[in-house]
């Protein structure tokens, strides 16, 4: 019976793992486990959690999109830029940019769409001074997670969110443990004073999205 059992849960996991492959998007599912549990043996998750919350409450973690498409419009590149000066300042800290959508068109569209509107942001957070290494996990949520459970267009559907990730490995502060120093650095707001008039474009004719 054990036997059976450990074989089910290999093809389950193969299978989860066959079908991240197969569609070429990463929905952070599989991943999100092996993270997790790399965090909590090392006692980082309390100060991930920790600087999640900071992030959350000292800028915006959302901009949204016009329905199809994935272009940063005034209004998100004004928020990336906040999200940029934040970020610089915390050069021990991986970032994910997680893409949705709305309701409106199929499920497999939507999930490219999701991934474009994260590489969109990662892209012009790219072009403020934030290393690409610290934003390489970029997710497509596509429309599993509406914001307002509805079948119509909705812009507060049509988002990316940028989240802290955890902690770069060979950091310096990270290899002496010094998270709570991480932590408790103060954010001078008037480092976000950059602003390129760069435009990231990534539309497609299909749906939303």
């Amino acid at each position: 019976m054990r036997l059976v059992i450990a074989a089910a849960a290999v093809a389950a996991l193969a299978g989860c793992a066959g079908s991240q492959l197969g569609s070429g998007v990463d929905d952070g599912t599989f991943g999100n486990a092996t993270m997790n549990n790399t965090l909590v043996q090392t006692g980082q998750q309390g100060y991930v959690e920790q600087l999640s919350g900071r992030f959350a409450s000292e800028v915006p973690t959302t901009v949204n999109f016009a329905f199809n498409s994935a272009v940063l419009d005034e209004g998100a590149r004004a928020i990336l830029r906040q999200q940029a000066g934040w970020i610089r300042q915390f050069p021990e800290v991986r970032f994910r940019v997680y893409g949705h959508t709305d309701l409106v068109g199929s499920e497999s569209y939507n999930k490219q769409l999701g991934l474009r509107r994260a590489q969109a942001v990662v892209a012009y957070l790219g072009t403020l001074g934030v290393s690409r290494s610290r934003l390489e996990a970029m997710v497509s949520r596509g429309e599993s997670e509406p914001q307002i459970p509805t079948p119509h267009e909705e812009r507060l559907n049509r988002r990316a969110v940028t989240e802290v990730n955890g902690f770069v490995a060979q950091h310096p502060m990270v290899l002496n443990g010094k998270y709570a120093q991480v932590i408790h650095r103060e954010y001078v707001q008037s480092a976000t004073t950059r602003h390129p008039q760069n435009q990231v474009v990534a539309t497609q004719v299909g749906g939303d999205e």
